[in-house]
């Protein structure tokens, strides 16, 4: 059978990343985000939910979230779901789905800094993946998109 593990949210970040870097170089960023989802009851009531979700972030990306990123800016990820097992210090075992960025959108809004110094803006229409200049997307029609 096969298997599929793949999480997109947008929400705004909880608290300022937390980047750490390993014996071998490498950074991590840890960071919480805030999705909300607003319904209605069957009484015609708005209501709304919070869910919190804890992130992690690797390399060149952790990098891009420390120095762009803060509480209370608003991020699109792609990433994977890991759950993660350990026992207590008192012999209780423990786990946390946590989900690990594979990729990430910078959203407009929500920080002090200058819109155009910020990689993946809106603006610029670049992710974490998009390595070509922002002035890249004029080359294209709008014919030669196909749909």
């Amino acid at each position: 059978m096969a298997n599929f593990n793949k999480v997109l949210l947008m929400g705004n970040l909880t608290r300022d990343p937390e980047v750490r870097t390993t014996t071998s170089g490498l950074k991590i960023a840890k960071l919480g985000m805030a999705v909300n989802r607003r319904y209605r009851t069957r009484d015609d009531e708005t209501r709304e939910e919070t869910t919190f979700v804890d992130l992690d972030a690797f390399g060149n990306q952790a990098e891009i979230i420390e120095r762009y990123c803060q509480k209370g800016s608003p991020l699109f990820v792609e990433g994977r779901l890991r759950l993660d097992q350990w026992e207590s210090n008192s012999g209780d075992k423990r786990s946390k789905l946590t989900v690990v960025v594979e990729n990430f959108q910078l959203m407009s809004g929500g920080s002090d800094r200058s819109e155009e110094s910020r990689p993946g803006s809106a603006s610029s229409g670049g992710s974490s993946r998009d390595s070509s200049p922002a002035g890249d997307s004029d080359k294209f029609e709008d014919d030669d998109v196909p749909f």
